[in-house]
């Protein structure tokens, strides 16, 4: 929203500085908050705040926590999704697959977008190939869908 008084803005009100630059919000990100430290201390003309084994640390505890918060947010929409098709058990879907390994078979539905795992009949079946799948089952609780080829 553009400043609309003749007055002066006086900073960022959770960093007190008047100069600054994000990403994200930084009051609610900490990789944020330590880039704005190391970025103030250059302007500044000052030393890091970290030493580089700190920061080294701090880098790969930032890491360790999106990745474990990408984890439950992918969990939690498997789920959602899970939840979302367990009414529609036998229903028919038009699928592309997105998945084809020995660890199983993969689609993803063209309507509604979701995407879960052939149990039967992936045979043969190879990433870019449209294919016609019938719901099996749902585990909301595991965030488990499976199809079955038809």
């Amino acid at each position: 929203m553009a400043e609309t008084s003749a007055e002066p803005a006086d900073g960022h009100f959770a960093l007190a500085v008047t100069n600054y630059t994000h990403s994200t919000a930084p009051n609610r990100r900490f990789p944020d908050l330590v880039t704005q430290r190391l970025v103030k201390a250059a302007v500044a003309g000052m030393p890091a705040p970290y030493p580089i084994g700190e920061l080294t640390m701090l880098a790969a505890h930032c890491t360790k926590q999106e990745d474990a918060a990408n984890k439950v947010e992918r969990l939690v929409r498997k789920a959602a999704a899970a939840l979302w098709m367990s009414g529609r058990i036998g229903g028919e879907f038009e699928a592309i697959v997105t998945g084809a390994s020995t660890k199983g078979t993969w689609v993803r539905l063209r309507n509604p977008p979701v995407e879960g795992r052939v149990e039967r009949g992936q045979q043969g079946l190879d990433v870019g190939d449209r294919v016609r799948v019938r719901l099996l089952s749902t585990d909301p609780e595991q965030g488990f869908i499976d199809f079955a080829r038809i």
